[in-house]
């Protein structure tokens, strides 16, 4: 069968390298390269590629941002110098992982890996502590630093990430997004609602066992029972109690 494939890394000998060790297999044609994540991204939705040799380190959207980005779920190869990310890529369910620098008899391989397992392939990436938010917006991608996140709501399976103003809706439950936020930082005040810490105002009672969290711009969030109890936790319960006034 025919393949096609997408190089992706922002060092141009390395992707001549990948190029050379490709021109053994006329079965797989490279439809793309890409030198960094917003390019990868825009050409995996747009080629729908069988193939991905993907580098973790890039600029603008490192490899596991660009593979949360994507449509399809092609095979994906990881190629990189640093090996501390071998755990996550195989957690995306990549086919393999290539530390730099890698012979051909290594890439070979990666290659036979990646072809027997290209049907059944679900890349997916791990949960882990955000330093930031990506979101497709059509042909844009908006970034979001986690510091200036303000707070998020769910809304079935997306959630709505409301930062200096504006809302950005993410296909995402909530409660996948609340695994990888610090919870000293952010915390789920409601089965609908994670706020960050530091936007909140003031809490003040709202009907019986019940409250409500005024933000700095003056939204207003709900906070269920138990949501004030993790509050109280995070914030300390005396911050807690005197936060808590008409």
């Amino acid at each position: 069968m025919a393949w096609r494939a997408i190089l992706v890394d922002d060092e141009e000998l390395a992707r001549v390298y990948l190029r050379e060790l490709l021109a053994a297999h006329s079965e797989i044609e490279i439809v793309a390269e890409c030198a960094n994540g917003f390019e990868a991204v825009k050409a995996i939705n747009d080629l729908a590629p069988d193939l991905v040799f993907l580098d973790v380190q890039m600029p603008k959207l490192d490899g596991f941002e660009v593979l949360e980005l994507i449509d399809g779920k092609p095979a994906v190869i990881f190629t990189t110098a640093y090996d501390q990310y071998a755990m996550r890529a195989f957690d995306a369910q990549a086919a393999d992982y290539l530390l730099k620098p890698f012979g051909a008899g290594r890439f070979e391989r990666a290659l036979e890996r990646a072809k027997s397992g290209v049907a059944t392939t679900a890349v997916q990436p791990p949960p882990r502590e955000l330093t930031r938010i990506v979101v497709r917006d059509g042909p844009k991608v908006h970034v979001i630093p986690i510091h200036k996140l303000d707070y998020a709501e769910a809304q079935d399976d997306y959630v709505a990430l409301h930062s200096e103003g504006r809302s950005y809706l993410k296909q995402q439950t909530i409660g996948a997004l609340e695994a990888m936020l610090d919870p000293n930082r952010f915390v789920r005040i409601h089965r609908s609602a994670i706020v960050n810490l530091e936007r909140i105002a003031r809490i003040e009672p709202y009907a019986k066992d019940s409250r409500v969290a005024i933000l700095n711009d003056g939204a207003r969030l709900p906070v269920s029972r138990a949501g004030y109890a993790r509050l109280l936790e995070a914030m300390g319960d005396s911050q807690g109690n005197r936060s808590d006034t008409r």
